[in-house]
Formats: structure tokens, C-alpha cells, sequence
């Protein structure tokens, strides 16, 4: 039995006593059986709080604080529309009595509704128009908040960042990002589905990590269709740093002035920077296009173009570094060999 099963039962318990305590009050006491009415009624009225309960377990704090500020709102504009002096000029009569107070609780039950839905509806944004330097945000909440997308998670690479402590801060995942890797993983497509469940594995690998807390954000925009507008105003609002791999949504949130950070962008920083002259050590992988060529790799993935290098493929080598080509799929390096293991090694690495 859980806690909140225990809580239920000792409240239910409770209300059924005190169902039994009324029915004792001198005004009850005439009635047959009132001990056993009581106790049942009780019951009941312990049993629908309970079904009540069960019915909102998914009714978030906000959603209730939402709710709370429209049905304010809406009272306000039925009281200040029944107090403008428009039903003044009724007769005293009581059928006229009668149909003034039919049509004050139709003000107030309408425009309680209209606001309790418009305040469900609405964001921060909205809030912070109504009332001005307030802002809706817990005093311990921390500085540093990291807004993943569909792409970042997919790729992987941020989960090597945050458990090399590179990153700092509250991981925050959208709940829509979360249904979008959901239905990648369900795709058709055997190459989609390979991603969204590499895509899911890469966050819980996330989720287990003990130096970032991750949360599941429900924050969404219906009137938003697009998953990167939903990132954008999302980010917006917590004040988080936007962390994709998607380059148009990096130009949106630029334009939107956003904080986000590109993880291309982090990976190509992080290069290693060779200068001509340099001595490298690495393994020759497989033979070059040119003949005498062979093929090595740096453990960034980085390929090395080695003169000389085609009848030591298998070998651990020592070369130094001539020229450097910049491409677009990255920077090729030209070395010369220098000095070769005696012994061929198996070790290989793996080319990105």
C-alpha cells in the first residue's frame, strides 16, 4: 500500500466518524437508524473527495493557480457589469426580482468560464502584460538553464559533455520534444526509427547522470505547429540557453534574440590545432589514393594523409605534420613518415 493509499483510507476513516458524530447532535437523534444514515453519508461524502482526487492526480499547481486568477478576473467583470447601474431600472416585483438574479448568476458563470479558460490558455508572456514587473518565477530557481531539442538528444554528443561535467546547469526537456523523439522511434522508416531510439537511449543515458538534474517541461503552445517556434518562445520564457544541432533553428533563435548554443559549432572549437612541423603519433589505417600514400586518423577523426605510408599499413607510425587543406567536411592533414612501429598493432580508430 502507498502512503497516499493510507492517507486516503485514514481520511475516509474520519470522515465516516464524524458522519456518525453528527448524526448524534440532538436535532438527529429522533430519526431511526441516524447512526447508520451518518455514517454513510460520511462515507460518501469521503468517497467523492477521494473519486475527486483521482479524477485531477494529473492537475498540475499552475494549471490550479491558471484557474484561480481567471475565475477572479471573470467575478471581477460579472460584479463590475452587475454593479454599472444597467438593472436598476427593474420593477421591485419578484418575477422581476427573480430574472435579475437568473441573469447575475449567468454574468458571473459566463465570464467566471471565459476567464478560467483564457487564463489556462495563456503563458508568462500574457500574465506579465496584465501585471507588470511581477515575474512568475520561484526564488531558489536556478541561473543556468539548458533547453534541449530533438536534434541535440539525438546526436549524443551532449551526453559525453554533461558527464565530462562541461556543462552545467538544469536540464530541461519539453514534453512535446519528448513525444517527437516518441514518434521518430515509431517511424516506418527504418533509419527514422533507428534515430529516435538512439534518440531515447541518449536520454535516459542523460537522466541517469548525477551531476545535472534533468527535468520533463509541460510547457506547450498549441497555436504553435512547428516544434522549433515551440523551442524558441519555450526558451524564451524560462530564460534558457537553447542547446541544438539544427543550424535554421540556431538562425531563428538568433534572430529572436534567444540565447542558444550550436554543438557543430562547440565540436569544431574544440579541434585540435596542428601546426606544420608538429609530430603526431597514430596508426595507418588503409592506403591513400595517390600510390606511396597511406591513411591515418587523430582520435577527433581528423584524417592524416601520410607520404610514404602505404607499405606500413597496420603500423604504428610517428609523422610530421607539412600542410594543413581546409574542406567542407573538415580539415585534412599532410604528413610525412618519420619513424615506424617494429611491431603492426590491431588497434583501430573510428572515423566520424
Amino acid at each position: 500500500m502507498t502512503p497516499l493509499w493510507a492517507i486516503r483510507i485514514l481520511f475516509l476513516s474520519l470522515c465516516t466518524m464524524a458522519g456518525f458524530a453528527i448524526s448524534q447532535s440532538e436535532e438527529y437523534i429522533t430519526i431511526s437508524h441516524n447512526g447508520i444514515y451518518g455514517m454513510f453519508i460520511g462515507f460518501g461524502f469521503g468517497g467523492l473527495l477521494i473519486a475527486v482526487d483521482e479524477m485531477l492526480k494529473s492537475f498540475s499547481l499552475r494549471a490550479f493557480s491558471a484557474i484561480t486568477f481567471g475565475l477572479l478576473l471573470g467575478t471581477c467583470v460579472a460584479m463590475l457589469i452587475d454593479k454599472s447601474g444597467l438593472f436598476d431600472a427593474a420593477s421591485p416585483n419578484a418575477a422581476d426580482l427573480q430574472q435579475r438574479w437568473l441573469i447575475r448568476l449567468g454574468l458571473f458563470l459566463s465570464f467566471s468560464y471565459i476567464g478560467i479558460i483564457l487564463a489556462m490558455r495563456s503563458n508568462k508572456e500574457d500574465f506579465s502584460l496584465i501585471i507588470p514587473y511581477v515575474r512568475f518565477s520561484p526564488q531558489n530557481k536556478p541561473d543556468n538553464l539548458l533547453l534541449l531539442d530533438t536534434s541535440v538528444i539525438i546526436d549524443g554528443r551532449i551526453a559525453d559533455l554533461i558527464e565530462a561535467k562541461f556543462i552545467e546547469g538544469l536540464i530541461i526537456v519539453p514534453r512535446f520534444v519528448l513525444k517527437e523523439l516518441q514518434q521518430v522511434a515509431d517511424s516506418a522508416d527504418p533509419i527514422r526509427r533507428a534515430r529516435g531510439r538512439r534518440g531515447l537511449e541518449m536520454l535516459n543515458r542523460i537522466q541517469r547522470n548525477t551531476t545535472n538534474e534533468v527535468r520533463i517541461h509541460d510547457g506547450d503552445f498549441p497555436e504553435e505547429k512547428e516544434v522549433d517556434n515551440k523551442l524558441v518562445r519555450l526558451a524564451r520564457n524560462l530564460n534558457a540557453r537553447l542547446l541544438t544541432n539544427d543550424y535554421n533553428l540556431s538562425k531563428i533563435a538568433e534572430l529572436q534574440k534567444v540565447n542558444y548554443v550550436n554543438i557543430h559549432e562547440i565540436a569544431k572549437a574544440l579541434k585540435v590545432i596542428l601546426l606544420p612541423g608538429e609530430m603526431l603519433q597514430l596508426k595507418i589505417a588503409r592506403e591513400g589514393k595517390d600510390k606511396g600514400q597511406g591513411i591515418g586518423y587523430m582520435p577527433d577523426g581528423t584524417m592524416v594523409v601520410i607520404a610514404g605510408g602505404q607499405p606500413h599499413v597496420g603500423f604504428q607510425a610517428e609523422v610530421q605534420v607539412q600542410s594543413l587543406l581546409q574542406t567542407g567536411a573538415g580539415i585534412i592533414v599532410f604528413a610525412d613518415l618519420k619513424n615506424v612501429s617494429e611491431y603492426k598493432t590491431e588497434t583501430t580508430f573510428i572515423t566520424k
